[in-house]
């Protein structure tokens, strides 16, 4: 436990300067959750969602997995997915990936690491779906790049056809999907284009991302 007392200590130091910066936040952020955004991320340690786009504790909803995947048998994201959109209303549901993911290079070396293989083999099929224009890029480290690229659009595919997200649509809710990827080594985002409003523009949006990332 001993080691564990630095985190408590920046604790109680982060709680005394945000409220010195902003008297009366953690009052105002216990009486509401308002969030306007859903993040689904990478649960990589470096991408820390709120500080990448500069937003308070309350400000974004986030839900995080191993290579920000939106698996339709998977209930925790299904959960998270349906609270943002049914109860807290969010209008946007962004799915960041990032460059030097993981997940994706575990995936693409065929690696055993146990049961989370089980996990990756979801980005695999996404990868053997996209096999003969990953395998015409020669340069290992941009094939690395567009896959993990192409994953977060798939990702976001997979948004649009979840029931939760078609029948917000279907009684003219506000919700939009949008692809994002962060670069751990310049700390910036890049929308990759899959701005999707509704149904009927899903799958030519995530047709056209595809077709323009692989003119890149």
């Amino acid at each position: 436990m001993k080691s564990l007392a630095k985190l408590f200590d920046n604790n109680v130091q982060w709680a005394i300067d945000t409220e010195k910066q902003e008297p009366g936040f953690f009052k105002s952020l216990s009486e509401q959750q308002n969030p306007e955004y859903l993040w689904i991320g990478c649960a990589d340690s470096r991408v820390p969602a709120n500080e990448i786009v500069g937003l308070k504790p309350g400000e974004l909803f986030v839900h995080r997995n191993v290579a920000n995947s939106v698996v339709h048998t998977d209930l925790n994201c299904l959960s998270v997915i349906q609270y943002a959109v049914d109860v807290l209303k969010v209008k946007h549901i962004i799915v960041t990936g990032h460059y030097g993911c993981g997940g994706v290079q575990a995936a693409m070396n065929n690696a055993k690491l146990g049961l989370i293989d089980n996990w990756l083999r979801h980005i695999k099929d996404i990868q053997y779906k996209h096999k003969h224009y990953l395998k015409s890029i020669d340069d290992l480290a941009i094939r690395e790049d567009r896959l993990t690229e192409i994953n977060v659009i798939e990702q976001v595919m997979n948004v649009s056809q979840i029931s939760i997200v078609q029948d917000a649509w279907a009684r003219g809710q506000e919700l939009q999907l949008h692809s994002w990827i962060y670069g751990v080594n310049d700390g910036k985002l890049k929308d990759l284009g899959t701005n999707i409003t509704g149904t009927h523009d899903a799958v030519i949006t995530y047709q056209q991302a595809i077709e323009k990332l692989m003119r890149n």
